[in-house]
């Protein structure tokens, strides 16, 4: 078992279950590029990772693309219908097939150190110099496990975590109805927010400071509204009302597009899957950010927004949304100058930051070298 480099009894008080006792993280899981470097390998390679919408990834040009995954090289395949995760690691000498963001059209995987080649399935069918073949077997390709939920792809890259179903839980309760896989990436903006990833999703799962620093937002809906999500799975979440009169969350309330069939007219959820994939269902378009940690005080976010393909503008989510974010950001950057100061003692978690808590407690389980998923719903 493997335990995060956090000081034992700091993270107890983070674990408590009374709310008014309980604390988040101290300073050193957002700062300490030790924990990073135990999160890398457990909180991302250990789990299911999201690498983003297959639509995305896969193109009429493109066979195979080289990502890491926490700390672990990862390469996706696909020849005709079926992706593919391998390790991105050649069997001769360990040299990785595809550079971190580097793509190929290739018919065949070619290791540029010694020219060692496979199939796109992972079976070896070249070694240069060698006669490998009485041993192809022996020596294809490691294969990773590999997902698809409603469009996007999943992977986990050490190869041992509980199943895929496991990891959602009963999640699909709430997701499944927006049938996300049948919407079409309508815009995307990447941002790069200096402040650690937990901290970006610590603030998606709270309002308590949207009257401080979320105008736009409080006109749609009230800050206080909504409930929490709870079931088995490895997700935190819960929702929020429209105000009367208000179709979705734009900077007037009105919507452009068309209500997505058979979901809520009123209900805006947040759901966060761990550990990278933030889900935002709308009653008419679904917005997702997806975060892969730069460095401590460095995170890679992405925002996507899912409408349906007849939709001709998407802006009025977008504009709402951008805005929101970078207020979003600008305090999370706050945030983080804060738990870097040597003065910085954690605080107790208000009643309406019990998502915030379900969260540190996920993140937790795994800091304890246990799995981040509940069986069950918390008492």
């Amino acid at each position: 078992m493997t335990i995060a480099p956090i000081a034992p009894e700091d993270l107890e008080r983070s674990l408590r279950d009374d709310l008014g006792e309980a604390t988040m993280f101290p300073s050193a899981a957002y700062t300490d590029p030790d924990v990073l470097a135990f999160e890398r390998r457990h909180l991302f390679a250990g789990s299911w990772v999201c690498v983003g919408r297959e639509s995305d990834l896969r193109s009429p040009k493109i066979t195979q693309r080289g990502m890491m995954l926490g700390d672990i090289p990862v390469l996706l395949t696909w020849n005709g219908d079926e992706v593919r995760a391998f390790a991105n690691t050649c069997r001769h000498r360990g040299h990785e097939l595809l550079p971190d963001g580097d793509a190929s059209g290739g018919r065949a995987v070619a290791c540029p150190y010694h020219g060692w080649a496979y199939k796109l399935d992972g079976t070896l069918i070249s070694t240069p110099q060698m006669d490998l073949s009485d041993r192809v077997d022996q020596f294809s390709l490691i294969p990773l496990p590999i997902e698809k939920w409603h469009g996007w792809l999943f992977v986990n890259a050490t190869g041992d975590a509980p199943s895929f179903s496991e990891h959602l839980g009963d999640v699909d309760k709430i997701i499944g109805p927006y049938q996300p896989g049948n919407l079409v990436v309508a815009d995307r903006h990447t941002y790069v927010v200096n402040a650690n990833w937990k901290l970006i999703v610590e603030n998606y799962h709270e309002c308590y400071h949207c009257p401080s620093i979320h105008p736009e937002l409080c006109v749609v809906t009230p800050p206080d509204s909504g409930d929490n999500a709870y079931g088995p799975g490895a997700y935190v979440g819960g929702s929020m009302e429209l105000r009367d009169g208000m179709a979705t969350m734009s900077l007037d309330g009105n919507s452009t597009g068309h209500n997505l069939p058979g979901v809520s007219p009123v209900d805006v959820w947040y759901i966060g899957l761990f550990p990278n994939l933030l889900i935002s269902p709308h009653p008419d378009y679904v917005m997702a950010h997806r975060m892969l940690p730069l460095d401590v005080d460095r995170t890679w976010v992405e925002c996507t927004w899912l409408f349906p393909e007849d939709v001709a503008d998407p802006s009025y989510g977008v504009k709402f949304w951008d805005i929101t974010n970078k207020q979003d950001w600008t305090a999370c950057e706050s945030v983080q100058r804060g738990v870097s100061s040597p003065h910085f003692k954690p605080g107790p978690f208000a009643e309406s930051e019990d998502a915030v808590h379900e969260w540190v407690k996920m993140v937790g389980r795994v800091y304890q070298g246990r799995y981040p998923h509940r069986a069950a719903s918390p008492s």
